[in-house]
This record gives structure tokens, C-alpha cells and sequence, in this order.
């Protein structure tokens, strides 16, 4: 499978490499980091954009509900399994999630809305504060929502409570609220849909861990059947500006039971493997990305359908005002390929999601600066 696109990335500097074996790792697969350059400019990797997903954007949509909530978050597509029944979710619609409330306080925000195609957006779930709607959001077919809840009470992280994860049904409903002592300010999340099970892989930000939590499902709620550290020791603070700078990004590779794990203080992805199984700490597992030419404070992560992984970049680590609010696309082995910009200022860049259909790719991203979502629509052939 290849897309076509015509954007061209900024940056052309030449790799240096070196090879590191992920132990353990069911793919096999051999990772590449980066080494750093004896002229402390940062590091860099080859181009390789005729394979490349990131497109040019197509649409713009504001993600301001009627409270007006700002600061958008977490990105989820309703996939085309989804139990909708008689609620307003469609399959293709996309859900954000809202971090901050209308006087922009972080870890404040109650709110998830609903993006359909050609309509305005509108509110599909608004809950009773004290919430902060983060990154971690994610859906499951029997018709549930699960979005992560990291608040605060005057918007530092001064005030950062554990939080909890919110099961939200099709309707719109809260019906769950799940705390658990391995659940420490859920700030991303992979969700694993098994149909009458489920895992979901949480970043904890005031851990800097994490955590494997399993599941029973059923269209009434969730039963936690266990809990596992699996992974720890990511850079993790509070700070003034980003609330948190920890762990975020999360994707599961099912194929090779690998997940990948965006850390923002390292500035890196590392790969965690047997993640689905694995019954001990791996530490931060290997780091596989780590490059400080395109890099900027690693936050969001999602997979692209052609294997390529996308990170996007809060500017809250190693800043550079030429490349602002990026979205970093790279191979599981450490390839540069290309990058987007989300904004012209920084900090815009956080949560983003790509659905496949049989002739189509979609990409959504947050655009935090003026609370809105792009959508980008790509022919597969």
C-alpha cells in the first residue's frame, strides 16, 4: 500500500545511526536510536517520502462545546463495529476530548464532542466537575466510550489528583467510574478491543509508569480482572505551562505484542515488548526514536496504515520556533520520513487518530492554539 501526497519536509540532514536489539521482542524486529552529534546540534535521519502518509489538510472544525470548554485533547474515531443503537454516534464520527474549561484552567474541562462529517459539532458527553478530560480516550464495540479523567482543582499541577478512567455508554451516559491504585493521572491510553474483553495500556503522568489493566466487558460496564506495571522510569514533573511532562503517547502493535510509548522528558519512543502478557517491569523498555533535529517534546502517537508510526510534539522539550507544533512521522526502526505542522505557533500539537476504510485513510489532529480539528482524506490505492 503507498499514499501519495505532496508535502515536502523542512529538514534533510543525514542520519547517524546505531542498532540496538529489542530483547525479548516477539517481531524479532532490530530498532535503531540515534547517536548524538559531536556538535551538539541534535540528531537527525534520512528521508524517505515517497512512502510517506502525512498529507496537506482538507478541514478544519472548532471543538468549542456550548460550555466552552478549550484545550482539546484526546482523539478517537467511532470505528464501524461500534454499537451505536439508538444514540447519536455514527461510524466515522470523531470524538475529542476537552482538558480545560471555559476560564482555559488545565485539568478542569468535562467535556467530549462529537465531529460528524458535514455537520456542526455538538456535545456528546458533558460530566460534573471536578474532570479533566485527557488524551486517553478510546471506544469499544459493545458501545462504550472510556476516556481518562486527570483533574486538577485551580488548573497546576500543584492540585493534580489520581483521577480515574470514565466508561461513558452510546448515549451519552456516564455509567462507570473506575479508580485503582495503578491508574495515577491517566494521560493516554490503547485500547485493545476483544469483543467480551478488553486491556487498556495507561501512561500514568504522575508516575511516570505504565500500567496494563484487564477487562470483562459487557454493554453495562466494565469488570477489572487485573492490573501490571509493565513498563517505568520515564522522565516525569509537573510544569507550569503543560501541567505535566510524562509519558503520553500509546499504540499496541498486535501483531508483534509490542507497544510503543511516546515519553515527552525523554524526548523519545521506546517499544515495550509482550506488552499484552508480560508479568514484569520492563523499565522504559528499548528506545527506538530519538532525534533532536525533528523531535520537540514527544507527545501523541498513532499508527499509520502503512506501519509508520506518528508522534506529535508539545514544544515543551527542545523547542525550535522554525518547526512548530509538528507531527513527526518515522519507521518502527527509526527512520525519519516527514513532518506537518499543525499551527504556526507552538504547543498546538497534541492527540491524533487514523482510520482506515477499504479506499480511504483518515488522519483527525488537535490543534490546541485555537481549539479546533483538522481532518486530512487520503485515496489508498
Amino acid at each position: 500500500m503507498r499514499i501519495h501526497d505532496s508535502f515536502v519536509p523542512r529538514v534533510t540532514d543525514a542520519p547517524v545511526l546505531r542498532r540496538v536489539s529489542m530483547t525479548g521482542c516477539r517481531s524479532a524486529l532490530t530498532v535503531v536510536t540515534l547517536l548524538a552529534s559531536a556538535t551538539g546540534m541534535g540528531l537527525a535521519q534520512h528521508h524517505d517520502t515517497e512512502d510517506a502518509f502525512l498529507p496537506s489538510p482538507v478541514r478544519s472544525v472548532s471543538t468549542v462545546p456550548a460550555n466552552g470548554d478549550v484545550n482539546p485533547y484526546g482523539v478517537a474515531f467511532v470505528p464501524d463495529n461500534f454499537q451505536t443503537g439508538s444514540g447519536p454516534l455514527k461510524h466515522g464520527d470523531v470524538l475529542v476530548s476537552n482538558f480545560n474549561n471555559s476560564a482555559n484552567l488545565q485539568g478542569t474541562g468535562t467535556t467530549i464532542v462529537r465531529i460528524s462529517k458535514g455537520s456542526s459539532p455538538t456535545t456528546f458527553f458533558q460530566g460534573v466537575a471536578p474532570l479533566g478530560l485527557s488524551t486517553a480516550l478510546g471506544t469499544l464495540q459493545v458501545g462504550l466510550v472510556v476516556v481518562g479523567n486527570s483533574p486538577t482543582a485551580d488548573g497546576s499541577s500543584a492540585t493534580a489528583t489520581a483521577g480515574s478512567l470514565l466508561v461513558i455508554n452510546n448515549q451519552g451516559k456516564l455509567i462507570q467510574t473506575i479508580t485503582n491504585p495503578a491508574i495515577q493521572g491517566p494521560w493516554d491510553m490503547a485500547l485493545v478491543d476483544g469483543g467480551d474483553s478488553a486491556i487498556a495500556f495507561v501512561s500514568n503522568a504522575l508516575t511516570g509508569t505504565v500500567v496494563r489493566l484487564d477487562f470483562k466487558v459487557s454493554w453495562n460496564g466494565l469488570k477489572l480482572m487485573s492490573t501490571k506495571t509493565i513498563a517505568s522510569g520515564y522522565m516525569h514533573r509537573g510544569d507550569p505551562v503543560t501541567l505535566f511532562v510524562s509519558p503520553t503517547g500509546l499504540v499496541y502493535d498486535s501483531h508483534h505484542n509490542v507497544l510503543y510509548v511516546a515519553s515527552t522528558g525523554d524526548n523519545a519512543v521506546f517499544a515495550v515488548p509482550n506488552a499484552a502478557d508480560r508479568q514484569t517491569d520492563d523499565g522504559i523498555g528499548s528506545r527506538i526514536y530519538e532525534d533532536n533535529v525533528h523531535l520537540h517534546g514527544a507527545l501523541g502517537l498513532a499508527m499509520a496504515p502503512n506501519g509508520h508510526l506518528l508522534v506529535s510534539n508539545n514544544d515543551g522539550i527542545n523547542p525550535d520556533p522554525n518547526q512548530p507544533s509538528e507531527i513527526v512521522e518515522f519507521t518502527i526502526d527509526g527512520r525519519f520520513v516527514k513532518q506537518l505542522s499543525v499551527d504556526p505557533s507552538q504547543g498546538g500539537a497534541f492527540g491524533l487518530a487514523v482510520r482506515t476504510t477499504k479506499d480511504k485513510a483518515i488522519l483527525a489532529a488537535v490543534d490546541d492554539v485555537p481549539s479546533t480539528l483538522l481532518v486530512w482524506t487520503l485515496d489508498q490505492d
